[in-house]
């Protein structure tokens, strides 16, 4: 049986398909090489977009968009020492490591990339500019302890989603990143341990934060003046450069502030009484700054307060009883100051290792500054503004006395790490 039956070609027609099929692949190297000369020398070489293969089927259509985002950041990494990026491979996004998938609030029945973590994973990457922001659906990020750089993109202020920013420990630099005033459902912030310098806007004490963290920067300028109207229970802004004094609408703060932490800046002026509205506040510290003035007795009202740092000042005077007598106080540090008189309540605090006075200028007690220091700072006149309000306490002390037993510090297990703010000053903590 014949299964294919064909003319013979004509002989002529034959030659000429042989020498067209022959040549034409040297034409089109000829183009090829041609287009390169041409385009190497009028455009700057780019890297090649990641194409998905045509194989790799994802669950959902939003995967198999945010894969090629993926791929360009990780084609982008300097360095990787975990081989974090090994498991970066293949349709199954929700299996890379430090990628979690669920549903998007705009459509339950898909599968996105919801969150990122990559705390301690050390990559290297030039910028997080094209990555982040270009994951429509994240509503939580995650990335402290690595070495990215570069400065914030505009475009993280259109991520709907977002309500956790964590890029703390890295090289990030510049300005505090405006686009966050813009992020509407934010609560977490930390941008600590990096190298943001300038101002901080009084615009991010407006927004519905319960998290600030941005100790350990580079940040200048007066601590703006509205800080008393955060909603915010954690805030750190210690060992940066602000300078000014501590603004009296802190006291503002007094329904929700739990923590802050003002310590290792260059902070001057007297302690504002309204300190003593901090009615929630468990720490406060401000040490190691250029404070001075007396104590204000209004300190005598923050009822809650654990840890109560001053140290490393030049306040004076006297420390007032009132303070002292506060039940819960774990930690009152007054070292280095120029402290010149306690009564029986602070000095049972002394003797029980709750209250720290070494270095003032106390006659009669040990580990005191010299005469000729103490003379020499109370040769040069110091007044606060508002000093008839040193003496007023706005709140009920009654039923406020230390019992014998609370004068003495508590278990050996409680240490600073056991409050928010303190463990935000280890550089590699995840919070």
């Amino acid at each position: 049986m014949e299964i294919f039956h064909m003319k013979p070609l004509n002989y002529s027609l034959t030659i000429v398909i042989i020498i067209f099929f022959v040549s034409f692949p040297c034409f089109l190297c000829s183009l090829q090489f041609n287009a390169t000369v041409t385009t190497s020398a009028s455009l700057p070489l780019l890297p090649p977009l990641p194409l998905i293969p045509s194989l790799l089927n994802f669950l959902d259509q939003r995967l198999a968009e945010i894969y090629p985002i993926i791929q360009t950041f990780k084609n982008s990494i300097t360095a990787d020492p975990l081989n974090i990026t090994g498991t970066w491979v293949g349709s199954d996004i929700c299996n890379y490591k430090g990628f979690f998938c669920s549903n998007p609030p705009d459509n339950e029945s898909a599968t996105t990339i919801s969150s990122i973590d990559f705390n301690g994973f050390q990559l290297a990457a030039p910028s997080l500019d094209g990555f982040i922001d270009q994951l429509p659906d994240v509503a939580l990020f995650h990335a402290n302890s690595n070495k990215f750089s570069g400065t914030i993109t505009d475009n993280l202020a259109k991520l709907p989603y977002l309500y956790e920013l964590d890029i703390s420990n890295n090289d990030i630099s510049g300005s505090f990143p405006i686009p966050i005033l813009d992020m509407k459902d934010l609560s977490f912030l930390d941008l600590r341990f990096n190298s943001f310098s300038g101002l901080i806007p009084p615009e991010i004490f407006m927004k519905d934060l319960q998290v600030i963290f941005l100790n350990n920067n580079n940040f200048m300028q007066p601590i703006p003046e509205n800080i008393g109207s955060t909603p915010a229970l954690y805030i750190t802004l210690a060992s940066n450069k602000l300078t000014g004094p501590i603004p009296r609408s802190i006291g503002n703060a007094s329904s929700t502030l739990k923590e802050i932490l003002l310590f290792n800046n260059l902070l001057v002026g007297c302690i504002p009484y309204e300190v003593g509205f901090l009615k929630n506040a468990i720490v406060f510290d401000a040490s190691n700054n250029q404070l001075t003035g007396p104590l204000p007795c209004s300190l005598g009202c923050l009822k809650k307060m654990e840890q109560l740092n001053l140290a490393n000042n030049q306040l004076y005077g006297e420390v007032p009883e009132v303070l002292c007598a506060l039940k819960n106080l774990e930690n009152l540090s007054l070292s280095n100051n120029y402290f010149t008189k306690v009564g029986p309540t602070c000095e049972n605090l002394i003797q029980g290792g709750v209250l720290d006075l070494r270095g003032n200028c106390i006659s009669g007690f040990a580990d005191q500054r010299t005469e000729e220091e103490c003379s020499t700072f109370f040769s040069q006149p110091i007044t606060c503004p508002y000093s008839s309000s040193l003496k007023l306490i706005p709140c009920s002390t009654s039923g406020s006395a230390r019992s014998p037993s609370t004068n003495s510090v508590k278990a050996s297990g409680v240490t600073k790490t056991s409050w928010v703010t303190y463990q935000a000053t280890d550089l590699r903590h995840r919070l």
